[in-house]
């Protein structure tokens, strides 16, 4: 495992992502997109968002499999993200390249903060994002499954001023992630993991991406709900 290999891996999976999602995008909005324009939404759509849920917990449970699924895992996902995306273009334009700016600009900021020695991923700094990422998770299973009873979390899903400082403080556990992906790839560069470890490496570093985009792509919605 080198850190240029899975550089070149890392970007040829949010390639993926980009060539899936413009896809998608453009079935959505079959002749062209105006601000009047209402999104297509594929029958697929749900399929193949569970297919990404198999997916990434076949890869986190069996790594080796991760220079086979992870390319599939990036084309589905970036088809999922091309409709999620349609629908939050259609009711707050522009919000989609907001959140794409916002996501590679923290990206940037965070990996020369990391390079820099600025951020260090110590023991308690793991643990602690760690844990909270946890939580996250779990308060995002109870929402799924209050869901199907015709309620949701408090706050999560609210555009007032608490809603979105929980996006905010969500925003920042997942942007923190990606010192934990940094440290992932330069450990196991340093201790000579195998080299499939480089596909599961941008793989990690590829959902935590897609987390963050969709964290400020939510929080973006929430501030310009009326």
């Amino acid at each position: 495992m080198t850190i240029q290999g899975t550089v070149n891996k890392s970007f040829f999976l949010i390639l993926l992502v980009f060539l899936s999602g413009a896809w998608t995008w453009q079935a959505a909005f079959p002749n062209g997109w105006s601000d009047n324009a209402l999104p297509v939404i594929p029958l697929w759509y749900f399929p193949a968002l569970f297919a990404t849920v198999i997916l990434a917990l076949i890869i986190i449970f069996k790594k080796t499999t991760a220079p086979y699924l992870a390319p599939v895992y990036a084309l589905l996902e970036g088809a999922s993200l091309g409709a999620v995306s349609a629908l939050f273009e259609a009711r707050y334009p522009g919000i989609v390249m907001h959140a794409v700016t916002a996501t590679g600009a923290t990206f940037m900021a965070l990996l020369l903060a990391y390079r820099s020695g600025l951020v260090k991923a110590t023991e308690n700094f793991k643990l602690g994002v760690i844990a909270v990422t946890g939580g996250i998770a779990f308060v995002y299973l109870i929402d799924l499954v209050m869901m199907f009873f015709g309620t949701r979390v408090p706050l999560i899903h609210e555009s007032g001023p608490l809603g979105i400082a929980v996006s905010i403080a969500i925003t920042l556990v997942a942007a923190l992630n990606l010192v934990l992906d940094f440290d992932f790839i330069e450990r196991g560069a340093e201790r000579g993991a195998p080299k499939y470890m480089e596909w599961y490496a941008a793989f990690g570093l590829l959902v935590t991406l897609i987390w963050l985009y969709m964290e400020i792509l939510r929080l973006l919605g929430k501030s310009r709900r009326k």
